[in-house]
């Protein structure tokens, strides 16, 4: 129950890893609040947590949006009183192909949402955790973004590289706040972005299974095990870290 009396902030809580994440928290004592633009969505993640016996709620946001963004963290404060941690975790995969076949505004639209969102929810999150005590912050980036080499991933490896580095400057611009700012860079996994149209989750295991040095994708609680150690007390001594988990990919 590493995160008792804490509140947890998590973007992109409909489905994958921002779900597997919330339920962990939840599971380990935390009051979750899950927030993304698919409402049904949400509304699943926060009766899966009600079931395993946790606390959760969820809020309608557009992390490109900064006006929901601000709504997003006052609703999870009003909610439950603070926060303490935040998974920013809202993500897109669209935009495959070559650099020359991208129109700009596909281009825009994958930054926008995994780096400016990004950027736009520390901001708040960051502007009430250094005026209450600090607080852990953990974003998703992608091991794409760290070796650039998927063909047709251009604008998705790029928002992720830029999310690591984002990661960096934060976590040294408020690490006097008391503010510890890390990031998680998943490869291949169970959740929906590592899938083609179509494709069974059988399919995709024998995708990636020569790919993998490890052999398997991996799974969406090893995912969440790695964000929770980073949020948690545990890992106090982390700061600007990018904790890459790709069964060897990037070694």
């Amino acid at each position: 129950m590493r995160f008792s009396d804490k509140v947890v902030l998590v973007t992109g809580g409909g489905s994958g890893t921002g779900r597997a994440t919330a339920r962990a928290f939840a599971r380990e004592g935390a009051a979750v609040m899950v927030a993304g633009r698919n409402v049904g969505a949400l509304k699943e993640t926060v009766e899966l947590i009600a079931a395993d016996g946790g606390e959760a709620a969820s809020v309608a946001a557009d992390v490109t949006r900064e006006d929901d963004v601000a709504a997003m963290v006052a609703e999870t404060v009003r909610r439950y009183g603070g926060l303490h941690v935040a998974h920013n975790n809202a993500g897109v995969l669209s935009a495959l192909g070559p650099v020359a076949d991208l129109d700009a505004d596909t281009w825009r639209h994958v930054l926008d949402v995994n780096l400016t969102g990004v950027f736009l929810s520390m901001k708040h999150e960051i502007a009430h955790m250094r005026l209450h005590g600090g607080g852990a912050i953990v974003n998703t980036s992608s091991n794409i973004g760290a070796h650039g080499r998927r063909p047709g991933f251009a604008a998705y490896g790029t928002s992720k590289g830029a999310v690591s580095v984002l990661t960096r400057a934060a976590a040294i611009d408020h690490v006097g706040d008391g503010i510890r700012v890390n990031a998680v860079s998943p490869g291949a996994n169970e959740g929906p972005m590592s899938s083609l149209p179509g494709e069974s989750h059988e399919e995709r295991a024998a995708r990636f299974a020569t790919l993998i040095p490890l052999g398997r994708i991996g799974t969406l609680d090893e995912v969440s095990a790695a964000v929770l150690w980073l949020a948690s007390d545990e890992a106090g001594f982390a700061v600007g870290h990018d904790l890459v988990i790709d069964g060897g990919v990037t070694a």
